[in-house]
């Protein structure tokens, strides 16, 4: 439980009230207190791209969007653009996904894949089975990275309305909510229509392979049985 809500703990929670924190407890004016409280998160995903065996695509995209957005945002100086570039990251993670579902390569399903097939050998076996050979399965993993690159692109367009007409003060905890909302919304949908769906057919397929494998088991024991008095 605690791996699962650990990077919504360190990437919204402590950023958060860190702000808070820096801007009221310690007089910190807001775009230092926002540069401050933007570190960690960006910090976790480097450590993240560090300590992977490879380099994640998305994991690399949004290190590189976090570093860029907060340079460009403190040297302007200007709160309003330093919480507009949280939308920079939704933005550009969202078109590449989008772009990778055209592409024939869902950024998302680097996710996706061990969530459906658990992790086991079975299960990651009837995955490539079912998308060399399922129509229905390729399109719902497609699906899946087109919805979650479309609801961040929504994100987007919330964050920077709201972070040029809503007073700053106020969009810092606006803007975590709407990020929260994005990412449930998004799980709520891409997993009913799409990885619901995808892990009972990976079930279904691993349930057929092992009923095949009995079968020719129990074929070729009476085989053996009849052999074996020609041996003796």
């Amino acid at each position: 439980m605690l791996e699962s809500f650990l990077p919504l703990i360190v990437d919204v929670a402590i950023p958060l009230a860190s702000y808070y924190i820096l801007s009221d407890g310690f007089g910190l004016s807001t775009v230092a207190a926002l540069g401050w409280s933007s570190v960690l998160p960006a910090l976790r995903t480097l450590w993240g791209v560090v300590r992977g065996s490879g380099v994640n695509g998305l994991a690399l995209l949004i290190l590189i969007v976090n570093i860029a957005s907060l340079v460009v945002s403190t040297m302007s100086g200007d709160a309003r653009l330093m919480l507009a570039k949280d939308s920079g990251v939704s933005s550009m993670v969202g078109i590449a996904v989008i772009i990778s579902v055209f592409m024939g390569r869902p950024l998302m399903t680097a996710g996706l894949k061990p969530w459906v097939t658990k992790g086991s050998a079975a299960g990651n076996a009837a995955w490539d089975r079912l998308i060399a050979e399922s129509a229905p399965f390729r399109r719902a993993e497609r699906r899946f990275s087109l919805i979650w690159g479309t609801v961040l692109l929504v994100e987007c367009v919330a964050k920077v309305i709201g972070a040029y007409t809503v007073p700053v003060h106020t969009m810092v905890w606006l803007g975590t909510v709407l990020t929260v909302v994005a990412l449930l919304l998004a799980m709520v949908i891409a997993g009913g229509s799409c990885a619901d769906p995808m892990e009972k057919m990976v079930k279904a397929e691993v349930k057929r392979d092992a009923d095949t494998r009995h079968g020719e088991a129990g074929m070729a024991a009476p085989d053996a049985q009849v052999a074996e008095p020609v041996l003796q």
